[in-house]
C-alpha cells in the first residue's frame, strides 16, 4: 500500500497593520486599544506604532518630527514613549485621544 504524502500547511505572521487602509479603521483599531486596555500603556504603545507602520513609518517621522528609528524603538514592544511622543505621534497619524468619566 502506498502512502500519501500530507501536504504542509505554510503559516505566515500576521500583521495587522496590512489590515489598516482607512483613517477609519485606524482611529477605530486605537479606540479599540484605548476603550478595552485603557491601563496597557504598552499595548496602546504599541497600537500607534501598528498605525505608523500601516501609514508608513517614514512619513509619520516626518510629520511628527521624529526619527523613524526613535519611532521604531519607542512604539516597540519594549517601548517606553513619553508623553509628548504619543501627542505627536497621534497627531502626524490623525487621531485625537479623548477622554471621558471612568
Amino acid at each position: 500500500m502506498a502512502q500519501t504524502a500530507t501536504p504542509k500547511t505554510k503559516t505566515v505572521a500576521y500583521d495587522v497593520a496590512e489590515q489598516l487602509r482607512t483613517p477609519e479603521e485606524m482611529a477605530a483599531y486605537l479606540d479599540a486599544w484605548l476603550t478595552d486596555a485603557p491601563d496597557d500603556a504598552a499595548g496602546i504603545a504599541r497600537a500607534l506604532g501598528d498605525i505608523a507602520r500601516a501609514k508608513g513609518m517614514t512619513q509619520v517621522a516626518r510629520d511628527s518630527g521624529l526619527s523613524r528609528e526613535s519611532l521604531y524603538k519607542a512604539l516597540s514592544e519594549n517601548g517606553n514613549p513619553s508623553l509628548a511622543t504619543v501627542l505627536k505621534v497621534a497627531k502626524a497619524l490623525g487621531v485625537r485621544l479623548h477622554a471621558q468619566v471612568a
